[in-house]
């Protein structure tokens, strides 16, 4: 026979988690603009050789290699996160299908996702001089018959959006070179993975699911760390990306 979960527990939990996720995501909003504005010189370890930058080639818009490629591909994984989270939010059913408490965490989640899509396209912009014709533009995305106005649906596609945040920004770490976009990347993925146990707690509340149970493993405690290009073929495989995009310098 399970245990009974404790209502007021769950509230409590949901409220306490809720208030942990702002105040990460204030602290790295503030963290984003001081290294947005840093400058060439600071960053100019790790950038790519002047045949590897971003850019179009052949008529296709490749992210790149070197730190610029890197920083490219998080932008990419931003823009889809902050484009599911835009559209959840923005769902005329959204505070039906939803508890108060549900709709402030998805908010915040959407508030986050915005901040690290902008701190990337500025960090670019930043690193490239300016250079829009080597920013990645504004991807489109066809999420088909996901149905946003279906709580089930959301929570079950966000938890997928956001393991895999966690697992690209884990694995794509070893690659970076300057030490100012690697701090900045252990603080994002920090609060991907807050973002996995809010979504896991809700789907499935006062169970172990929100240590994420099932990817991180017992041996080593570690969690799951994919290359760039193992997840551009996972998030590939959803069939949501419209725009083309390679990676033909990323591992």
């Amino acid at each position: 026979m399970k245990n009974r979960v404790n209502v007021k527990e769950v509230k409590s939990g949901l409220q306490d988690r809720r208030s942990f996720l702002k105040i990460s995501g204030l602290a790295l909003a503030g963290t984003g603009l001081l290294l947005a504005g840093c400058s060439d010189d600071d960053d100019a370890g790790g950038m790519a050789a002047d045949n590897q930058l971003p850019g179009v080639r052949n008529g296709v818009f490749d992210l790149g290699g070197g730190d610029l490629g890197i920083l490219t591909y998080a932008y990419a994984l931003e823009q889809l996160e902050a484009d599911f989270y835009t559209r959840v939010v923005n769902n005329n059913n959204f505070t039906s299908v939803f508890s108060a408490e549900e709709q402030e965490i998805l908010v915040d989640l959407y508030n986050h996702e915005v901040v690290h899509r902008e701190f990337f396209r500025a960090a670019i912009s930043g690193a490239l001089n300016g250079d829009t014709a080597r920013l990645l533009p504004n991807l489109e995305f066809d999420y088909g018959s996901l149905n946003f106005g279906n709580r089930l649906t959301v929570l079950q596609t966000a938890k997928t959006l956001e393991d895999t945040g966690v697992a690209a920004y884990n694995g794509a770490g070893r690659y970076i070179s300057d030490v100012n976009y690697l701090l900045i990347a252990g603080k994002i993925v920090s609060v991907e993975a807050r973002h996995a146990s809010a979504i896991r707690d809700l789907l499935n509340p006062g169970s172990a699911d929100f240590a994420g149970n099932d990817v991180v493993t017992t041996d080593t405690g570690l969690d799951v760390a994919r290359r760039p290009s193992q997840i551009i073929s996972e998030v590939a495989a959803l069939d949501v990306v419209q725009t083309q995009f390679t990676a033909q310098f990323l591992p």
